[in-house]
């Protein structure tokens, strides 16, 4: 194992961050890990906010830091924290984004078949966990909530989680949408542990109604900014239209990680039967389908060149987002524009329009609840803890449905 020597990665968010100990050094030196560098956090929102670039790698190390900060912070609340089991809440956040993919959440169910990137989340511990002998075997239990001990596992995955404590600020920051910034060193202060369970000291309840402000006003803005929604769509049926035409006999240049999801239909199930298929996956980034689109930009298949090109060059589709489904007529008449324009069949002309809905909750009440602890140790769901309207309004769920569509004047 090479030694650490104190490592330090100096993160333009928080300063200087250091690593803290060989292990953790050796699994963010690991080939798995360091994929994540060219992985964006954001997917296509970087063609909307030039600043957006930041990656997978910076917001996993940004959450190992913050999750050390917390968890000294629980430790001077004399809450009992081994050293092992320090280390291992480290770990587990460090790797909880591992298993995702190009684009991140974009592509999550076209390049595989229905496969959560937390399951390759797991598939990618797993395996490290194989070659590190064993010692993630604690990482590996909180990660899966398996830990006896549940706070642990809520740190790493709840609605009020370290992971979302750094990349509402982390996204703020390069996207330059103030909105989104949070007090996340007030929030981890204002942390503590009753009955194993995460809660929030009352004196704490200002910062978290702005942390679920925050991040509300942050998926309107950044998240499904309605460009990006497009962008995204656009990208989806890029995809789709590349494994259409390679299972159906027709050449389609790609590097050699991505050529095998388009030729197959993979499940989870491949995963286990065949292990060298992690590997492949391993090889995959943002890079892979960039660089395949300027492959693909010069295709002979209409939709293939022409998403392609439009995407390489920012001609985003025009997108509308409604409270209510367009009429049916608006968008036949839409649709029969861009077939003659594009001189498409009918089975082409779908890939050149998209539509869907989108959704936007900055907490989900009926889910695990954010509690907040009062000054007399009573523990109450947020909702009813706070008399501010804010946070009642956020709990409500909003939908809306999307149309888009390229140039047709």
């Amino acid at each position: 194992m090479t030694t650490n020597k104190n490592k330090i990665i100096n993160d333009p968010v928080y300063g200087f961050i250091t690593i803290p100990n060989d292990l953790i050094f050796e699994i963010i030196e690991h080939p798995f890990f360091q994929r994540l560098r060219q992985i964006k956090q954001l997917g296509m929102t970087s063609l909307i906010y030039p600043g957006a670039l930041h990656t997978r790698f910076h917001h996993a190390i940004g959450s190992m830091y913050l999750m050390q900060q917390t968890l000294y912070s629980l430790r001077s609340k004399n809450v009992e924290i081994s050293n092992e089991e320090f280390e291992g809440c480290l770990i587990a956040i460090l790797l909880h984004d591992i298993g995702h993919g190009p684009f991140s959440h974009t592509l999550e169910f076209n390049l595989l078949n229905q496969v959560k990137h937390e399951q390759l989340s797991v598939l990618f511990f797993e395996r490290l966990n194989t070659e590190f002998n064993g010692h993630l075997d604690l990482a590996l239990k909180i990660f899966t909530n398996q830990y006896p001990r549940k706070f642990f596992s809520q740190l790493v995955s709840s609605q009020l989680d370290i992971d979302r404590l750094d990349y509402l600020k982390r996204d703020s920051y390069f996207t330059g949408v103030s909105e989104g910034k949070i007090g996340s060193e007030r929030i981890i202060n204002m942390l503590n542990v009753h009955d194993d369970e995460i809660v929030v000291e009352e004196k704490g309840i200002y910062s978290i109604e702005n942390f679920l402000s925050a991040r509300r006003l942050m998926y309107w803005q950044v998240y499904l900014h309605k460009t990006a929604v497009s962008a995204e769509e656009m990208l989806i049926k890029l995809i789709k239209r590349a494994k259409f035409l390679t299972q159906n006999g027709v050449k389609v240049e790609a590097t050699p990680a991505l050529k095998l999801l388009l030729e197959r239909n993979i499940e989870l199930r491949h995963f286990h039967e065949d292990p060298e298929i992690l590997d492949l996956f391993a090889l995959l980034d943002d890079t892979d389908v960039w660089a395949s689109m300027k492959f693909w930009r010069e295709h002979e298949d209409t939709v293939l060149s022409g998403l392609s090109s439009k995407l390489l060059e920012r001609r985003i589709f025009k997108i509308i987002l409604a409270n209510e489904k367009p009429l049916k007529e608006w968008v036949d008449t839409l649709k029969n524009k861009i077939q003659v324009k594009y001189q498409l069949s009918a089975e082409e002309l779908e890939f050149f329009t998209g539509s869907g809905q989108i959704s936007n909750s900055a907490y989900i009440s009926s889910g695990q609840k954010i509690k907040i602890m009062t000054k007399k140790g009573l523990v109450l769901d947020i909702v009813k803890a706070t008399d501010l309207p804010n946070i009642k309004a956020m709990s409500k769920i909003v939908t809306k449905h999307f149309f888009c569509w390229p140039e047709v004047d």
